[in-house]
């Protein structure tokens, strides 16, 4: 079964990626994976003090993963998958995509302020011509029945 990947960050574009993905899927029958990548910047230091990090970071992103995943059950009917992986983004992404043979796009949230998309955007996009799935950008603007409409089209 085909699924749509979606990265879940702390940014506010996330948001959008997160509800046109659930969209997409539950008009579909396909599934969400959510993707959480932790930097390896964040454990610099003694072990033990890193693995304390690691736990509270995966316990961040579990209890915010809830937040999204309760909606799309209650909401779309679908019912995401939680990847978790630690290292620098876009190679996690990347190595996602290559191991889940069943991801069959990438849903990107891009930023709404500036002139900037966003790092991730920008960094992914520079290598779209390479990747394996297409790549869906979610503009962080849209209004939520704006992008209804879009997802169920």
């Amino acid at each position: 079964m085909r699924k749509f990947l979606v990265i879940l960050d702390d940014t506010r574009e996330c948001l959008n990626a997160m509800r046109f993905a659930a969209m997409r899927a539950a008009h579909t029958g396909s599934k969400v994976q959510i993707l959480s990548i932790i930097s390896p910047e964040e454990f610099q230091g003694w072990a033990g003090i890193a693995d304390l990090m690691r736990s509270e970071a995966q316990e961040r992103i579990e209890a915010h993963f809830e937040v999204f995943a309760k909606w799309m059950r209650d909401r779309q009917g679908v019912d995401p998958e939680l990847v978790i992986r630690e290292g620098e983004p876009v190679d996690e992404i990347l190595a996602q995509i290559e191991e889940d043979t069943e991801i069959g796009f990438l849903v990107l949230g891009a930023g709404d302020e500036g002139n900037s998309p966003g790092p991730l955007v920008s960094q992914l996009a520079r290598n779209s011509g390479n990747l394996p799935i297409p790549i869906t950008i979610v503009p962080g603007g849209l209004s939520r029945d704006r992008l209804e409409t879009i997802a169920k089209g």
